[in-house]
Order: C-alpha cells, then structure tokens, then sequence
C-alpha cells in the first residue's frame, strides 16, 4: 500500500499561485497513473488531473489552461502547479494513486490526508 502525504496548500489571493506536492512511499507510485482531487464544502469530490507514468495527462475542464500536473518517479513525488486561481478553486486537494496506469477510467486506490487551498477575493 502506498502513503501519500501532501503538500503545498495554503491562502492566497485571486489571479495568484500555488504549487502543490505529494510524496509517496512505496513501490507502486512509479507503476501506476496517479492524479489530484478536490473536495469544496457541500460538494463531492471531484477529479483535477491525472497523469500517467509516461506523461499522458487528463484535466477537468474547470482547471484546463490554469493547472499543471507533473510528476518525478525518481523522487516518488507528485506535482500539481496552479495558476490563475479563482473562488472556485477553494477546495481540499487530495493525491491519489490509481489501481493502473491508465488514465482514462482511473479509479483511485490510494488517497492522501488532503491540502486545503483556499482563494480569497
């Protein structure tokens, strides 16, 4: 089983910037997809990005030109940059590691404890 411990998170202002990290332990992170998730208050989670082991990427349409997923298996970490960020982008974020490598139908296995960001106007 993979831990996952997040990173990165924080206050910040609208337009501004954050860079998420997660560091993983075990030997699974470099085999498999892995990718962010938020969670606002009052609604459910919700897939950012993910990205395979050879760079294949997914991003949800809200965060697509804003957010950049990235990850260095030779440091077991997972990247996720955010520009331009706006009130909806306050949520948990939340790391995860999937049940393959695939990117489409990523079904999460392993989560995080969540990074809460929160945009302030």
């Amino acid at each position: 089983q993979v831990q996952l411990v997040e990173s990165g998170g924080g206050l910040v202002q609208a337009g501004g910037s954050l860079r998420l990290s997660c560091a993983a332990s075990g030997s699974t992170f470099t085999s498999k997809a892995s990718g962010w998730y938020r969670q606002a208050p009052g609604k459910q989670r919700e897939m950012v990005a993910i990205i395979s082991r050879i760079g294949g990427k997914y991003y949800a349409d809200a965060v697509k030109g804003r957010f950049t997923i990235s990850r260095d298996d030779a440091k077991n970490t997972l990247y996720l940059q955010m520009n331009s960020l706006n009130l909806g982008d306050t949520a948990v974020y939340y790391c995860t590691v999937g049940t393959s490598d695939y990117v489409a139908n990523f079904r999460p296995a392993s989560w995080g404890q969540g990074t809460q960001v929160t945009v302030s106007s």
